[in-house]
């Protein structure tokens, strides 16, 4: 009896250490609004995180909630204290709001997270207007 219960204790403590010991990933912000955008033209935001946790954070998968969306990551482990960035790009080819997510599996603390991308996407001109297509751009420059 008394070594089934030390048996019990030993394995309720490496149980306990292994999840004590996780790498934790914080995103500076898990949602990013692209505001208008210009139709047929694809955007990109790269959500960056930090490993604050005492292990390294692999990541296993990113998968977007639709076609139009393709999420890119890094394969190599990030360390603890250390950055890492998980890209994503929206093809913005239907007129209209759009709200899409990235649902990021690793071995982190919090396992899956997801991040939000959205915003409305807008004919050229609106964009121009707006502020966000690229001709706008250009003439912002040029104009000061």
């Amino acid at each position: 009896m008394k070594k089934a219960f030390s048996l019990f204790v030993a394995l309720f403590m490496l149980v306990a250490v292994s999840y004590a010991q996780k790498g934790v990933m914080k995103f500076a912000k898990e949602t990013h609004d692209f505001g208008k955008v210009e139709q047929g033209k694809p955007v990109t935001h790269v959500f960056e995180f930090k490993n604050t946790g005492t292990d390294p954070i692999v990541i296993n998968d990113a998968q977007a909630s639709c076609g139009c969306t393709k999420p890119t990551f890094a394969r190599e482990p990030v360390l603890p204290g250390k950055t890492g960035t998980i890209s994503a790009t929206y093809n913005a080819a239907a007129m209209g709001q759009f709200t899409k997510t990235v649902t990021v599996t690793s071995n982190a603390e919090n396992g899956n997270i997801v991040l939000y991308l959205k915003g409305e996407v807008v004919a050229r001109k609106e964009a121009e207007t707006a502020g966000t297509a690229p001709a706008a751009k250009d003439k912002k420059k040029t104009s000061r």
